[in-house]
């Protein structure tokens, strides 16, 4: 891998991972062009480790404060703490299903569904999914002090389907929200911080893939460039998105997923089958 190379993959990553247009794809979209066959999963565990660290850092003041609030509520019992306590177990519920069923899944979603046309397809219910939001679905006025274990149990379940590649973990979380009836800043605001432990939990799980072989194969100095780019551009995506949402509408991801599906179907998928 060159240089350049690198500091692309770090860019794509950054860029997508928090945006609901699935980081995954736009990784295995940018290996299939590049001409990539990355080993195991470590490569994006690596990259997905940067921007957890960026979402950890853009909003540690909410980590803080549902943290605090959590072992406030525990220890002292106050009313004053307990929507922070409810908003904390709220993403410990969602985590544990998304986990569960990950662990159980993963054997089944593996490389062999990293194709264009599972991807392909992926992206387009991503888009549909995004367009049902804004055009049918009204929306809600759910907050932290309104939620409930059901709307984190379901969300948990949605959040699951983005072991597909090509289905976008942030869009399935904003949706699965938004459907229950939160209203956007609190879906935005919980689609971020349940981002923390389930990347840190499939970090965790994929640790292993990490070898001397991988880590020669990409090169140490093009590892710790596109680690610190995909921390960079995970920042920039985060103020970005969080910035257009509050002017503009999810239907333009919507869009891209279908443009890029395209692309992937015609331009990829056509010259898989060619070379093969």
């Amino acid at each position: 891998m060159s240089l350049i190379e690198a500091i692309i993959f770090g860019i794509v990553q950054g860029i997508s991972e928090f945006l609901p247009i699935s980081s995954t794809a736009h990784i295995v979209i940018t290996q299939l062009l590049f001409g990539y066959s990355f080993p195991g999963l470590a490569f994006e565990i690596f990259l997905h480790l940067a921007s957890v660290l960026a979402v950890m850092l853009y909003f540690w003041r909410d980590i803080w404060q549902v943290a605090a609030g959590f072992c406030r509520f525990i220890v002292k019992r106050k009313d004053s703490d307990k929507t922070m306590f409810n908003f904390g177990v709220y993403i410990l519920i969602a985590t544990f299903i998304t986990g569960a069923l990950g662990y159980l899944f993963s054997d089944f979603v593996g490389e062999s569904m990293k194709t264009p046309v599972v991807i392909a397809t992926a992206l387009a219910l991503t888009g549909v999914a995004l367009i049902f939001i804004e055009r049918v679905h009204r929306t809600g006025n759910k907050t932290p002090d309104t939620m409930t274990k059901i709307d984190a149990v379901i969300i948990g379940l949605v959040q699951t389907l983005a072991v597909l590649p090509g289905i976008s973990r942030s869009g399935a979380t904003l949706v699965a929200a938004l459907i229950r009836g939160l209203d956007r800043d609190t879906a935005v605001r919980y689609s971020f911080l349940l981002a923390i432990p389930v990347i840190l939990g499939s970090t965790l799980l994929g640790i292993g893939d990490v070898t001397m072989e991988i880590i020669d194969y990409i090169g140490p100095l093009n590892l710790i460039v596109s680690f610190i780019i995909s921390f960079i551009f995970s920042i920039l995506g985060i103020i970005w998105l969080i910035d257009f949402l509050k002017k503009s509408r999810l239907i333009y991801f919507a869009v891209y997923c279908f443009l890029l599906a395209a692309f992937v179907l015609v331009y990829i998928d056509l010259n898989t089958v060619m070379e093969v």
